[in-house]
């Protein structure tokens, strides 16, 4: 099968770099700031395949590198050093090196073919308009300008998200924080991509909507088949949603299985060392 996006030697640098910068980072160095030049090493020579349909497990403690790789792959942030071949379900013949395409090009994958929920939901939403009015902004960007149209579209997301339609003119603000959470997914899922971004969506919720938030991503990609990066610290997340997993520790993937294999058999010290934490 074919992947629908290829990941090879990703890095990203904070600083101006040297020579040192990766053999004196890392895993083995216990740490991501260079000695020599003082460059932080947020992220280095990551590498993988993410096929349709599928979830991809990213683990690490703060600091790994995991949301990093996530904000480069959403043009949040540039690389460093690397390249991402994303392969368009709609025109298969057509594999584009992400990073080579100009800011335009960029921004027309960001706004209709990928979609990001943050941790954070100010960082994905818009605070000023209504949770309808916010899925109305991402639409805009599709070129879809039929009012009423819109208005059905934002309807039909928030009640797949499991919002009530009656609170789509209503502002984030008003929502709790697993209410802003679907409005995220709902955005998201807007332009129907094929490629979502999951950011530590659930942490700081408690623990019964984190359930119905894990429930709510597993329910959309078992019906539309998208295939999902998600990033999180949390093992019960990992174990229940991802399929394959990588671990990351100080930028670099350090353990990379099927997510069965990598939690009950862990091969490397540091994940040896989560998985025990959390038991």
């Amino acid at each position: 099968m074919q992947p629908i996006l290829e990941v090879r030697e990703l890095s990203k640098f904070y600083g101006k770099g040297c020579p040192a910068c990766l053999d004196n980072t890392g895993a083995k160095s216990n740490t991501n700031i260079c000695p020599d030049c003082g460059t932080v090493v947020a992220m280095q020579r990551v590498s993988f395949d993410l096929y349709p349909g599928e979830i991809l497990g990213i683990m690490g403690e703060s600091g790994s590198g995991k949301s990093t790789l996530v904000k480069c792959l959403y043009f949040d942030q540039a690389p460093t050093d690397g390249k991402a071949i994303f392969y368009d379900s709609r025109d298969k013949d057509k594999a584009q090196n992400v990073f080579q395409l100009n800011a335009a090009q960029q921004r027309w994958l960001r706004n209709h073919r990928f979609g990001m929920v943050y941790h954070n939901p100010h960082a994905g939403l818009n605070f000023q308009v209504s949770a309808g009015g916010n899925i109305a902004e991402r639409l805009l960007m599709s070129d879809m300008l039929n009012y009423r149209k819109i208005r059905d579209r934002a309807r039909n997301l928030l009640e797949r998200t499991e919002v009530l339609p009656e609170r789509m003119d209503e502002l984030p603000s008003n929502f709790s924080g697993g209410m802003q959470q679907r409005v995220q997914i709902a955005r998201a899922l807007a332009t129907e991509p094929p490629l979502l971004f999951l950011d530590e969506v659930t942490t700081g919720l408690d623990l019964s909507v984190q359930a119905k938030i894990l429930d709510l991503i597993l329910e959309i990609q078992q019906q539309l088949k998208v295939a999902m990066i998600v990033v999180t610290h949390d093992l019960g997340v990992i174990r229940l949603l991802a399929s394959r997993t990588l671990v990351m520790k100080y930028g670099q993937v350090v353990e990379a299985g099927l997510t069965d294999r990598v939690l009950e058999d862990p091969q490397h010290a540091y994940t040896q060392q989560l998985v025990a934490s959390a038991l």
